[in-house]
């Protein structure tokens, strides 16, 4: 009896023991408003100048977690909705960090990567070529931006509980396609051979929970373009990623408005680069017959080549594309209550951080086909001629096809009237014919980066490798495996790892050699030339078998500070005027007497220019359901997605604008009585900003 009783004690203290390990964890999730100015600035992805903003129909957010291990080791990683992240903008969020908590964040510490929506303002990347198209940089969009990713990782580590975190993933089909395909196809037939698909269909998640299994939160990887809203939307939109991220927080937190409420869930960027949301595939927006397979060209006359989503309208397609997401992570958080396939993370915290001058860079690597070591280096940054394509989500200008490999005259001496390339550049370069050579350029200041950021951070046995541009499916897919062998063979443990894309500076596009050779738009956008996925793959081995056996490296060349020379032609708000008879406020157009499901309820105001105050963390407007005499209860905001808000300049001389808002009824609607109200503010002629309100008379929505 005493010798069961003794096994019993025993076997008690193992399984607390056990329990203490898979609980030593540190957990916080935080979620920040990041929304820009939504008029006025130009959108941040298709570099489109003539898609400027005229409004909102999602707010954009940045979603944190924090993890500390029981040796107080720290990671905090951020996926904010926007195009790609900038170095001056994640240093100047390190800052923040260290003016409240020492150093405890750094730059080796800390990841934030860009979900990589097209539908949010731009200029605040601070490199020449990404900010042109805005027209320069955006002091107002980087404040809100260095604030909020701010704020999301301080709220995380104000919510750090003990807890745990569970890895999963599932398959999630028809909601991405290889864009480039030909260039894929380039890659060994026996390594195609080792995947069913052309892109990646996994979705990868970390699940956050409290001690009592609460779920906290919840962050998915899944490779594809948030580029379902094309280059003709102007309303700020954080598009498919940001939609499922919606879905998934509406779940886990009823009755809660959009962006509100303690579970945060996010969809992040992964190996995107070649893979786009628009299914449907491309086709000649004129005639409807199919693209040039190789060039993504049309026969003139026939339009362009464009590809579809699944849905009716962009707006359509950015729905069904982030439910399919959000279906798949609810799928495995549903798991919890059933025989879960999850596994949970065990293992200490560990992060390392290097920063590279690519065109600087000279290494070797094996040769399987000569069977010798073949040198490579780094090129000096430039653009090929299919970057001015663009794409099948967003076609270029001119006549520019992609798959170009060879120059023309009258565009060389465009390039060359800019900035010429050297002969040493060209011939790096090659098979890619030098459109802009931006490593040269300098005027008024650095066009592309030529310092990039690589960094591990380590959970358990999950790495997360963050990478500084869009990786293309099988370069990411290579990198994936080249770290898993490096940390088998350097801490002797099988780990899973995840590519987190467009993180901490934006360096465009890195392809295989292989597809390299295609030059089709992303080969064309890989700035550091044939070897730059050879460069990552060198280095990211060395920072983790260096990371696995707890060695330190040199932290690299850090990246130009060039907050002080920067340059924009965007102009300020003057003033806001309104018409005779009128005041700011004022309802212009009233709404219905009544209304039904599916009905689009709309009101116009005079209203002063968005910019004045972006409402951060607030709404423009909010939709009230009458709750009995005195009550009124907001049900939507300008974070809805069944809300929109347009605004619209009447007279530029005297200052007039007008702003519509419009509420498409859901059948989730309960019936009852209704009205919109706008919270603005006025710049006057002779200085001074002043808030401002409008409110709708009532109306009713009656059942279905």
């Amino acid at each position: 009896m005493m010798a069961n009783c003794k096994l019993g004690f025993y076997a008690l203290l193992a399984l607390c023991f056990l329990f203490s390990l898979s609980s030593a964890y540190k957990v916080g999730v935080g979620r920040a408003d990041i929304t820009g100015p939504p008029v006025e600035i130009n959108f941040m992805g298709y570099a489109n100048i003539k898609q400027i903003g005229r409004g909102l129909h999602t707010r954009v957010f940045a979603r944190a977690f924090v993890v500390e291990d029981e040796q107080g080791h720290r990671v905090a990683f951020i996926s904010a909705d926007c195009g790609m992240m900038g170095y001056g903008l994640k240093r100047e969020v390190v800052k923040r960090l260290q003016a409240r908590y020492g150093n405890l964040y750094t730059t080796e510490n800390v990841a934030i990567s860009g979900t990589h929506t097209h539908g949010a303002p731009g200029g605040f990347l601070m490199h020449l070529l990404y900010d042109i198209s805005i027209l320069g940089f955006v002091p107002q969009t980087f404040e809100v931006m260095a604030q909020g990713l701010y704020l999301s990782i301080k709220r995380a580590t104000d919510n750090l509980v003990d807890g745990r975190i569970f890895f999963s993933k599932t398959t999630v089909l028809n909601a991405n396609i290889n864009r480039s395909p030909t260039s894929y196809l380039r890659n060994p037939v026996e390594e195609r051979a080792q995947y069913e698909h052309d892109v990646d269909k996994t979705l990868t998640q970390l699940r956050f929970v409290d001690k009592e299994n609460n779920l906290l939160g919840a962050f998915n990887w899944y490779a594809v373009h948030a580029t379902s809203m094309n280059n003709t939307n102007k309303l700020v939109t954080s598009d498919n990623m940001g939609y499922a991220a919606l879905l998934l927080e509406k779940e886990y937190n009823p009755n809660k408005m959009p962006g509100k409420g303690k579970f945060v869930g996010a969809f992040c960027s992964s190996n995107l680069g070649d893979v786009s949301p628009n299914i449907m595939g491309p086709k000649c927006s004129i005639s409807g017959n199919e693209c040039d397979l190789l060039s993504s060209h049309c026969p003139a006359g026939e339009g362009d080549c464009f590809a579809s989503g699944p849905g009716r309208d962009m707006v359509e397609s950015t729905q069904i594309i982030g439910q399919r997401l959000a279906e798949g992570a609810l799928s495995l958080l549903n798991e919890q209550s059933q025989e879960s396939t999850a596994r949970e993370v065990t293992g200490d915290v560990r992060f390392i951080h290097q920063f590279v001058d690519m065109p600087k860079y000279n290494g070797s690597t094996y040769n399987p086909l000569s069977r010798k070591l073949d040198k490579i280096r780094g090129c000096q940054p430039a653009m090929g001629y299919s970057f001015a394509a663009g794409t099948t989500d967003g076609p270029g200008a001119f006549s520019f096809e992609q798959g170009t490999t060879t120059d023309n005259p009258m565009w060389n001496f465009v390039r060359d009237f800019i900035v010429p390339p050297t002969q040493e550049d060209v011939k790096c370069h090659e098979p890619k014919p030098i459109l802009l050579a931006t490593g040269r350029a300098t005027f008024p200041y650095e066009w592309q980066p030529k310092i990039v950021s690589n960094q591990i951070l380590k959970i358990g046995d999950v790495i997360l490798a963050a990478v500084p541009c869009e990786f293309t499916t099988m370069a990411g897919r290579r990198l994936r495996n080249q770290i898993r062998a490096a940390a088998s063979a350097a801490g002797g443990i099988d780990t899973e790892v995840i590519i987190a894309g467009l993180t901490n500076i934006y360096s465009s596009y890195t392809v295989t050699p292989e597809e390299y050779q295609a030059q089709r738009y992303e080969a064309a956008s890989t700035i550091f030339g044939p070897h730059t996925h050879t460069i990552y793959m060198d280095v990211f081995e060395h920072l983790t078998k260096a990371m696995m056996r707890n060695e330190t490296v040199d932290a690299g060349p850090s990246p130009p500070y060039m907050n002080d020379v920067m340059l924009s032609l965007n102009t300020g708000v003057l003033f806001d005027g309104h018409p005779i008879g009128t005041d700011f406020g004022y309802v212009k157009t009233q709404p219905e007497k009544e209304y039904g499901i599916n009905d689009t309820v709309k009101a116009t105001y005079i209203s002063g220019n968005p910019r004045n105050n972006l409402f951060t963390e607030k709404t423009y407007f909010t939709i009230e359901r009458k709750i009995n005499e005195d009550r009124w209860k907001v049900t939507y905001t300008d974070a809805s997605w069944e809300t929109k808000m347009i605004w619209h300049r009447t007279n530029t001389i005297l200052g007039f604008s007008e702003l519509e808002i419009y509420w498409t009824i859901s059948p989730q609607t309960l019936p009852g009585e209704y009205r919109i109200r706008h919270s603005g503010e006025y710049k006057y002629i002779l200085g001074g900003k002043y808030p401002y309100e409008g409110l709708t008379h009532s109306f009713t929505v009656k059942e279905d």
